[in-house]
Protein backbone atom coordinates (compact mmCIF):
# COMPACT_ATOMS: atom_id res chain seq x y z
CA UNK A 1 0.00 0.00 0.00
CA UNK A 2 1.77 3.35 -1.36
CA UNK A 3 2.28 5.77 2.39
CA UNK A 4 0.68 8.53 2.76
CA UNK A 5 2.29 11.12 3.05
CA UNK A 6 0.03 13.01 5.41
CA UNK A 7 0.58 11.32 8.24
CA UNK A 8 4.26 11.45 7.75
CA UNK A 9 4.07 15.46 7.83
CA UNK A 10 1.86 15.06 10.84
CA UNK A 11 4.65 12.48 12.85
CA UNK A 12 7.22 15.64 12.02
CA UNK A 13 4.89 18.33 13.23
CA UNK A 14 4.10 16.28 16.19
CA UNK A 15 8.03 15.36 16.91
CA UNK A 16 8.52 19.03 16.92
CA UNK A 17 5.90 20.18 19.19
CA UNK A 18 7.23 17.26 21.70
CA UNK A 19 10.78 18.75 21.64
CA UNK A 20 10.06 22.26 21.83
CA UNK A 21 6.93 21.50 25.00
CA UNK A 22 9.65 19.72 26.68
CA UNK A 23 12.43 22.84 25.54
CA UNK A 24 10.60 25.35 27.30
CA UNK A 25 8.89 23.18 30.24
CA UNK A 26 11.42 24.89 32.54
CA UNK A 27 10.14 28.63 31.76
CA UNK A 28 6.12 28.04 31.76
CA UNK A 29 6.22 29.48 36.08
CA UNK A 30 6.37 32.85 36.38
CA UNK A 31 4.76 33.85 32.72
CA UNK A 32 1.50 33.69 31.35
CA UNK A 33 1.76 33.53 27.95
CA UNK A 34 4.74 30.31 27.97
CA UNK A 35 1.96 28.90 30.19
CA UNK A 36 -0.46 29.62 27.68
CA UNK A 37 1.74 28.26 24.59
CA UNK A 38 3.11 24.64 26.97
CA UNK A 39 -0.70 24.51 27.81
CA UNK A 40 -1.85 24.96 24.00
CA UNK A 41 0.67 22.45 22.91
CA UNK A 42 -0.13 19.69 25.65
CA UNK A 43 -4.17 19.73 24.88
CA UNK A 44 -3.04 17.95 21.40
CA UNK A 45 0.46 16.60 20.73
CA UNK A 46 0.06 13.60 22.41
CA UNK A 47 -3.40 12.50 21.89
CA UNK A 48 -2.58 13.34 18.42
CA UNK A 49 0.72 11.08 18.20
CA UNK A 50 -1.36 8.42 19.86
CA UNK A 51 -4.09 8.73 17.46
CA UNK A 52 -1.31 8.20 14.84
CA UNK A 53 0.18 5.02 16.20
CA UNK A 54 -3.52 3.62 17.02
CA UNK A 55 -4.25 4.05 13.02
CA UNK A 56 -1.07 1.50 11.98
CA UNK A 57 -1.78 -0.55 14.61
CA UNK A 58 -2.31 -4.13 13.28
CA UNK A 59 -4.41 -5.52 16.14
CA UNK A 60 -2.59 -8.93 16.64
CA UNK A 61 -2.61 -11.60 19.20
CA UNK A 62 -0.35 -14.41 18.22
CA UNK A 63 2.55 -15.74 20.08
CA UNK A 64 5.16 -13.90 17.39
CA UNK A 65 3.71 -10.16 17.31
CA UNK A 66 4.06 -10.18 21.08
CA UNK A 67 7.36 -11.15 20.49
CA UNK A 68 8.17 -9.06 17.87
CA UNK A 69 6.39 -5.95 19.64
CA UNK A 70 8.52 -6.63 22.67
CA UNK A 71 11.21 -6.69 20.30
CA UNK A 72 10.74 -3.11 19.64
CA UNK A 73 9.09 -1.99 22.72
CA UNK A 74 9.76 -3.27 25.49
CA UNK A 75 13.88 -4.40 25.53
CA UNK A 76 14.54 -0.47 24.15
CA UNK A 77 12.32 0.60 27.22
CA UNK A 78 14.70 -1.10 29.90
CA UNK A 79 17.52 -0.14 27.49
CA UNK A 80 16.76 3.25 27.90
CA UNK A 81 15.81 3.24 30.94
CA UNK A 82 19.20 2.63 32.02
CA UNK A 83 20.79 5.07 29.94
CA UNK A 84 18.68 7.45 31.61
CA UNK A 85 19.49 6.57 35.03
CA UNK A 86 23.21 6.57 34.69
CA UNK A 87 22.84 9.89 32.36
CA UNK A 88 21.01 11.53 34.96
CA UNK A 89 23.16 10.41 37.48
CA UNK A 90 26.23 11.78 35.51
CA UNK A 91 24.61 15.64 35.15
CA UNK A 92 23.83 15.38 38.53
CA UNK A 93 19.58 15.47 38.22
CA UNK A 94 18.25 15.24 41.62
CA UNK A 95 15.47 12.67 41.40
CA UNK A 96 17.89 10.34 39.20
CA UNK A 97 17.15 6.81 40.91
CA UNK A 98 13.93 5.17 39.44
CA UNK A 99 13.29 1.32 39.98
CA UNK A 100 12.92 -0.39 36.07
CA UNK A 101 9.04 -0.42 36.57
CA UNK A 102 8.82 3.77 37.25
CA UNK A 103 9.27 5.02 33.34
CA UNK A 104 12.21 8.06 33.62
CA UNK A 105 10.86 11.10 32.00
CA UNK A 106 9.46 10.30 28.50
CA UNK A 107 9.77 6.36 28.09
CA UNK A 108 6.37 5.59 29.85
CA UNK A 109 5.01 6.12 26.08
CA UNK A 110 7.32 2.64 24.91
CA UNK A 111 5.39 0.80 27.99
CA UNK A 112 1.98 2.42 27.40
CA UNK A 113 2.18 1.66 23.39
CA UNK A 114 3.12 -2.04 24.16
CA UNK A 115 0.00 -2.05 26.45
CA UNK A 116 -2.79 -0.52 23.81
CA UNK A 117 -1.48 -3.05 21.44
CA UNK A 118 -2.26 -5.86 24.31
CA UNK A 119 -5.76 -4.45 25.01
CA UNK A 120 -6.02 -3.40 21.22
CA UNK A 121 -6.28 -7.44 21.00
CA UNK A 122 -9.84 -7.47 23.37
CA UNK A 123 -11.03 -3.91 22.44
CA UNK A 124 -11.18 -4.77 18.61
CA UNK A 125 -13.76 -7.40 18.86
CA UNK A 126 -16.14 -5.19 20.53
CA UNK A 127 -18.31 -2.72 17.97
CA UNK A 128 -16.30 0.40 17.62
CA UNK A 129 -18.51 2.87 19.24
CA UNK A 130 -18.91 0.97 22.01
CA UNK A 131 -15.71 0.16 22.31
CA UNK A 132 -14.39 3.59 22.48
CA UNK A 133 -17.24 4.20 24.96
CA UNK A 134 -15.77 1.91 27.15
CA UNK A 135 -12.51 2.90 26.99
CA UNK A 136 -13.52 6.59 27.62
CA UNK A 137 -15.58 5.34 30.74
CA UNK A 138 -12.28 3.32 32.41
CA UNK A 139 -9.99 6.35 31.46
CA UNK A 140 -12.65 8.41 33.14
CA UNK A 141 -12.69 6.12 36.43
CA UNK A 142 -9.12 5.67 37.16
CA UNK A 143 -8.40 8.81 38.01
CA UNK A 144 -10.41 8.20 40.91
CA UNK A 145 -7.75 5.92 41.87
CA UNK A 146 -4.50 6.77 44.00
CA UNK A 147 -2.79 3.85 43.41
CA UNK A 148 -2.69 3.61 39.91
CA UNK A 149 -0.43 6.39 38.86
CA UNK A 150 3.17 6.78 37.04
CA UNK A 151 4.26 2.91 37.90
CA UNK A 152 3.74 0.54 34.94
CA UNK A 153 2.29 3.84 33.22
CA UNK A 154 -0.76 2.96 34.34
CA UNK A 155 -2.33 5.83 34.51
CA UNK A 156 -1.59 7.27 31.33
CA UNK A 157 -2.41 3.77 29.81
CA UNK A 158 -5.87 4.10 29.97
CA UNK A 159 -6.03 8.16 30.00
CA UNK A 160 -4.75 7.98 26.68
CA UNK A 161 -6.10 4.60 25.64
CA UNK A 162 -9.16 6.18 23.92
CA UNK A 163 -7.39 7.87 21.16
CA UNK A 164 -5.52 4.82 20.16
CA UNK A 165 -8.81 3.22 20.23
CA UNK A 166 -10.15 5.76 17.35
CA UNK A 167 -6.82 6.00 15.74
CA UNK A 168 -7.21 1.98 14.88
CA UNK A 169 -10.87 1.63 14.25
CA UNK A 170 -10.61 5.26 12.01
CA UNK A 171 -10.37 4.69 7.99
CA UNK A 172 -7.70 6.80 6.24
CA UNK A 173 -10.88 8.69 3.85
CA UNK A 174 -12.39 9.59 7.35
CA UNK A 175 -8.94 11.28 8.87
CA UNK A 176 -8.56 13.14 5.59
CA UNK A 177 -12.28 14.59 6.21
CA UNK A 178 -10.39 17.40 8.63
CA UNK A 179 -9.32 18.77 5.23
CA UNK A 180 -12.61 20.11 3.95
CA UNK A 181 -12.48 23.84 3.73
CA UNK A 182 -15.61 24.18 6.42
CA UNK A 183 -13.03 22.55 9.38
CA UNK A 184 -9.85 24.02 8.23
CA UNK A 185 -12.14 27.82 9.01
CA UNK A 186 -13.66 26.32 12.28
CA UNK A 187 -10.28 25.06 13.14
CA UNK A 188 -8.80 28.27 13.21
CA UNK A 189 -11.61 29.53 15.85
CA UNK A 190 -11.31 26.56 17.77
CA UNK A 191 -7.72 26.76 18.36
CA UNK A 192 -7.78 30.95 18.98
CA UNK A 193 -10.30 30.32 21.46
CA UNK A 194 -8.46 27.95 23.42
CA UNK A 195 -5.57 29.95 23.30
CA UNK A 196 -7.26 32.78 24.69
CA UNK A 197 -9.37 30.87 27.58
CA UNK A 198 -5.90 29.25 28.45
CA UNK A 199 -4.33 32.71 28.78
CA UNK A 200 -7.17 34.64 30.45
CA UNK A 201 -8.87 31.29 32.45
CA UNK A 202 -7.40 30.76 36.02
CA UNK A 203 -4.21 28.64 36.08
CA UNK A 204 -4.96 25.18 35.14
CA UNK A 205 -3.00 22.42 36.67
CA UNK A 206 -1.08 21.04 33.43
CA UNK A 207 -1.57 17.50 35.54
CA UNK A 208 -4.71 17.64 33.82
CA UNK A 209 -2.79 17.24 30.66
CA UNK A 210 -0.01 14.51 31.75
CA UNK A 211 -2.78 11.79 32.49
CA UNK A 212 -0.70 10.15 35.40
CA UNK A 213 -1.93 12.18 38.36
CA UNK A 214 -5.51 10.97 40.38
CA UNK A 215 -8.31 13.29 40.76
CA UNK A 216 -7.42 13.86 44.59
CA UNK A 217 -3.77 15.13 43.47
CA UNK A 218 -5.23 17.37 41.25
CA UNK A 219 -7.83 18.98 43.94
CA UNK A 220 -10.98 17.92 42.09
CA UNK A 221 -11.57 14.24 43.88
CA UNK A 222 -15.37 13.86 43.55
CA UNK A 223 -16.09 15.59 40.42
CA UNK A 224 -12.35 15.18 38.29
CA UNK A 225 -14.24 12.76 35.64
CA UNK A 226 -16.57 15.46 34.73
CA UNK A 227 -13.24 17.53 34.06
CA UNK A 228 -11.25 14.89 32.54
CA UNK A 229 -14.56 14.57 29.96
CA UNK A 230 -13.66 18.21 29.31
CA UNK A 231 -10.03 17.61 28.66
CA UNK A 232 -11.00 14.53 26.02
CA UNK A 233 -13.67 17.07 24.56
CA UNK A 234 -11.03 19.82 23.90
CA UNK A 235 -8.08 17.23 22.98
CA UNK A 236 -10.40 15.78 20.37
CA UNK A 237 -11.33 19.10 19.04
CA UNK A 238 -7.48 20.30 19.21
CA UNK A 239 -6.58 17.07 17.00
CA UNK A 240 -8.83 17.84 14.69
CA UNK A 241 -8.46 21.18 14.24
CA UNK A 242 -4.29 20.85 13.67
CA UNK A 243 -4.69 17.59 11.87
CA UNK A 244 -6.50 20.02 9.54
CA UNK A 245 -3.53 22.29 8.66
CA UNK A 246 -0.98 19.31 7.88
CA UNK A 247 -0.08 19.60 4.45
CA UNK A 248 -0.79 16.15 1.96
CA UNK A 249 1.85 16.36 -0.41
CA UNK A 250 5.42 14.96 0.09
CA UNK A 251 8.49 17.13 1.11
CA UNK A 252 11.90 17.27 1.39
CA UNK A 253 11.35 16.20 5.09
CA UNK A 254 8.56 13.79 4.74
CA UNK A 255 11.11 10.97 5.48
CA UNK A 256 11.51 11.99 8.88
CA UNK A 257 7.82 11.15 9.82
CA UNK A 258 9.19 7.26 9.88
CA UNK A 259 11.89 8.00 12.03
CA UNK A 260 10.05 9.90 14.80
CA UNK A 261 10.95 7.48 17.27
CA UNK A 262 14.12 7.58 17.45
CA UNK A 263 13.50 11.59 17.70
CA UNK A 264 11.44 10.79 20.80
CA UNK A 265 14.00 8.83 23.19
CA UNK A 266 16.75 10.36 22.01
CA UNK A 267 16.07 13.66 22.67
CA UNK A 268 16.22 14.16 26.31
CA UNK A 269 19.58 13.24 26.93
CA UNK A 270 19.68 16.81 25.30
CA UNK A 271 16.57 18.08 26.73
CA UNK A 272 17.71 16.87 30.65
CA UNK A 273 21.58 18.54 30.19
CA UNK A 274 20.19 21.74 29.04
CA UNK A 275 18.07 21.98 32.12
CA UNK A 276 20.66 20.74 34.71
CA UNK A 277 23.23 23.39 33.07
CA UNK A 278 20.83 26.03 32.74
CA UNK A 279 22.07 26.99 29.25
CA UNK A 280 18.89 28.74 27.83
CA UNK A 281 16.89 31.93 28.95
CA UNK A 282 13.56 33.32 27.84
CA UNK A 283 13.34 37.52 28.13
CA UNK A 284 11.43 37.76 24.46
CA UNK A 285 9.66 36.30 21.52
CA UNK A 286 13.08 36.17 20.10
CA UNK A 287 14.53 33.65 22.83
CA UNK A 288 11.44 31.96 22.27
CA UNK A 289 11.60 31.47 18.56
CA UNK A 290 15.31 30.44 18.92
CA UNK A 291 14.19 27.61 21.13
CA UNK A 292 11.98 26.44 18.14
CA UNK A 293 14.87 26.71 15.76
CA UNK A 294 16.85 24.56 18.33
CA UNK A 295 14.15 21.80 18.85
CA UNK A 296 13.82 21.88 14.82
CA UNK A 297 17.57 21.28 14.52
CA UNK A 298 17.43 18.34 17.20
CA UNK A 299 14.57 16.82 14.99
CA UNK A 300 16.63 16.96 11.95
CA UNK A 301 20.22 15.64 13.91
CA UNK A 302 18.32 13.04 15.47
CA UNK A 303 16.21 11.65 12.53
CA UNK A 304 19.56 11.94 10.34
CA UNK A 305 21.17 8.68 8.61
CA UNK A 306 23.89 8.72 10.52
CA UNK A 307 22.74 8.86 13.99
CA UNK A 308 20.25 6.41 13.07
CA UNK A 309 22.82 4.32 11.95
CA UNK A 310 24.86 4.60 15.40
CA UNK A 311 21.51 3.95 17.40
CA UNK A 312 19.75 1.20 15.76
CA UNK A 313 21.80 -1.64 17.56
CA UNK A 314 19.93 0.02 20.71
CA UNK A 315 16.62 0.78 19.40
CA UNK A 316 15.89 -2.46 16.99
CA UNK A 317 18.43 -4.42 18.21
CA UNK A 318 19.84 -4.45 14.45
CA UNK A 319 22.59 -3.20 12.59
CA UNK A 320 21.01 -3.33 9.17
CA UNK A 321 22.01 0.60 8.33
CA UNK A 322 25.39 0.15 9.59
CA UNK A 323 25.60 -2.86 7.45
CA UNK A 324 24.04 -1.64 4.18
CA UNK A 325 25.99 2.08 4.25
CA UNK A 326 29.28 -0.78 4.50
CA UNK A 327 28.60 -3.10 1.54
CA UNK A 328 27.87 -0.23 -0.38
CA UNK A 329 31.22 1.20 0.43
CA UNK A 330 32.77 -2.10 -0.02
CA UNK A 331 30.44 -2.43 -3.75
CA UNK A 332 31.45 0.97 -4.69
CA UNK A 333 35.17 0.34 -3.90
CA UNK A 334 35.48 -2.90 -5.70
CA UNK A 335 34.02 -1.48 -8.97
CA UNK A 336 36.46 1.74 -8.72
CA UNK A 337 39.23 -1.21 -8.41
CA UNK A 338 37.84 -2.65 -10.76
CA UNK A 339 37.65 -0.12 -13.24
Amino acid sequence: MKRNPFFDNARILLIFLVVFGHMIQPFVDGSRGMNTLYMWIYTFHMPAFILLAGFFAKGLGNKDYIINLAKKLIMPYIIFQLLYTGYYFLIGKADWQASLFYPQWALWFLISLFSWHMLLYWFKKIPAGLSVMIAVQIGLIVGYFGEIGHTFSLSRTFVFFPFFLVGYFITERQIMQVKQKGIKIASVLVMVTLAVAIYYLPAIDTGWLLGSSSYAELGLPAYGGIARLGVYVVATLMVISIMSWVPKSKTRLTHIGSRTLYVYLLHGFFIQYFREADVFEINNALDVVGLGIISAVLVLVLSSKPLLGITQPLMEGKATIMKNAYSGKTSKESAQTKA
